[in-house]
């Protein structure tokens, strides 16, 4: 039983930032490549002075590459092209992968700003990995992005809006998300379920937990 005096931590909670060399290297990215399809991806160090002048930051991490519907001639009707996506590295110890208690934060801060081509802007989506699913198991969020400027924004979205997914598909018997045991977050673009192709670039500087809109 908790003890009555216990208050929960409900200031922001850090979940990662990208803003060195070794913050990247904690990025893990996967494309249709992987699979036969023939999109690109990359997750670096963007360190021009214009786009990081309004965090007053060197650096933050960039997310981008190429975004093809195609297969490969061998596998085609065997396999599904268009998408790409990162999450943080995950955290291995002997009793299982450690996770992030988010019971007591309602919403995900995402820093980001979006580029590439106008088209791209409109397939991305938030992922969301507990230790208590089942490995193809996503909770998910669509990405809407209010500024086309290529302007740095933060994005509030409320966790229990996000969806379970299985393979890329709507689960029929949706769950209530275990967030006290979050294994990992990320982003994909996914232009085979738009039917959108081309450069797509994500500029991202940091993703936390909240509990109110309005925090920093």
């Amino acid at each position: 039983m908790m003890n009555p005096a216990y208050r929960p931590p409900r200031t922001p909670k850090l979940l990662y930032k990208v803003n060195t060399p070794e913050q990247v290297y904690d990025i893990v990215t996967g494309c249709d490549a992987d699979i036969g399809g023939t999109s690109t991806v990359k997750f670096d160090l963007d360190e021009r002075p214009d786009v990081n002048a309004p965090l007053g930051k060197p650096a933050t991490g960039k997310f981008w590459g190429m975004m093809r519907l195609g297969i490969r001639p061998e596998l085609r009707g065997k396999v599904r092209g268009g998408y790409a996506g990162f999450r943080n590295r995950l955290r291995p110890t002997l009793f299982g992968n450690m996770t992030d208690d988010l019971s007591f934060h309602d919403f995900l801060a995402l820093r980001l700003r979006v580029g590439g081509h106008p088209r791209t802007r409109n397939s991305y989506f938030v992922n969301v990995q507990v230790d208590t699913s089942y490995k193809t198991d996503l909770w998910q969020h669509r990405l809407a992005f209010h500024r086309d400027d290529g302007g740095w924004e933060d994005i509030f979205l409320p966790l229990d809006a996000f969806v379970l997914t299985n393979t890329g598909e709507v689960a029929s018997h949706q769950i209530k998300m275990d967030r006290a045991k979050v294994k990992s977050v990320g982003i994909s673009i996914l232009g085979g379920n738009t039917g959108i192709e081309g450069p797509y670039e994500l500029g991202v500087d940091e993703i936390r937990a909240c509990i109110d809109v309005d925090e920093p």
